[in-house]
């Protein structure tokens, strides 16, 4: 299949947009199209393409946690970063395309996901230790509380939709909602990873950074809360 058929073949073979951000949407899933379209032309498989996406997010972090803070370094650490999470859509896009589901090929993107996640907090606990003039030592909780936020709802929303039953084939559609696609975008890796472009001002990137967490935590609450009683509303079989 040539890149284009794959590349058309894929604009038709997308998951629901349903609870998905704008950037989500409209950057990084046709990012990840193309990326997809061409790790077919290449022979890659999907678990390829999960790797260099952890190769892209893993070398950013790194570099974020051992060099000191500037704007070039602002620019590696977003570059890398976004593009891992462009690779990370586009293996599920690859799997789709190439007939290749399979579970440990899912396994594999959560465990990266999930270390993803971890990590990158933890390299900004390392660098506010290792570099930042912080205002008071209290600050370097403030990475710590943002990892607890981000991987509660990250495995929160994944055991949620992993135990909620699966709509049938006669569920009727429903278009997804712009409004909540716009509210959805503070919580978005994509657009978490744009704080790293201010990395090469202390104050700028702590205002942003403790920002962002303060929009994470009370999403926490507010996911939790919905998933919590849309689970209590299933009834036993």
């Amino acid at each position: 299949m040539a890149f284009g058929a794959a590349l058309r073949e894929l604009r038709g073979a997308q998951k629901t947009a349903k609870g998905v951000s704008l950037y989500s949407r409209h950057i990084n899933r046709p990012a990840g199209r193309v990326i997809a379209a061409a790790a077919y032309r290449a022979g890659l498989t999907p678990n390829h393409v999960t790797l260099l996406s952890a190769a892209f997010s893993f070398g950013a972090i790194a570099a974020l946690a051992f060099v000191r803070p500037s704007w070039a370094l602002a620019f590696t650490v977003y570059g890398g970063l976004a593009v891992g999470f462009a690779f990370d859509s586009a293996d599920g896009q690859l799997a789709r395309l190439r007939g290749q589901s399979s579970p440990a090929g899912e396994w594999l993107d959560h465990v990266v996901d999930c270390a993803k996640i971890t990590a990158l907090h933890a390299a900004v606990l390392i660098s506010f230790y290792r570099f930042f003039e912080l205002p008071g030592p209290g600050w370097l909780l403030l990475p710590l509380g943002f990892q607890f936020a981000a991987v509660v709802t990250f495995f929160g929303g994944l055991l949620t939709d992993k135990l909620k039953p699966k709509a049938g084939a006669s569920a009727p559609l429903t278009a997804p909602s712009r409004i909540r696609a716009v509210a959805l975008l503070p919580v978005d890796y994509g657009v978490f990873c744009g704080v790293f472009l201010l990395l090469g001002s202390e104050r700028a990137f702590l205002g942003a950074y403790a920002a962002l967490f303060a929009v994470h935590a009370l999403f926490l609450v507010a996911f939790t809360a919905k998933w919590f009683r849309e689970l209590t509303a299933i009834r036993p079989a």
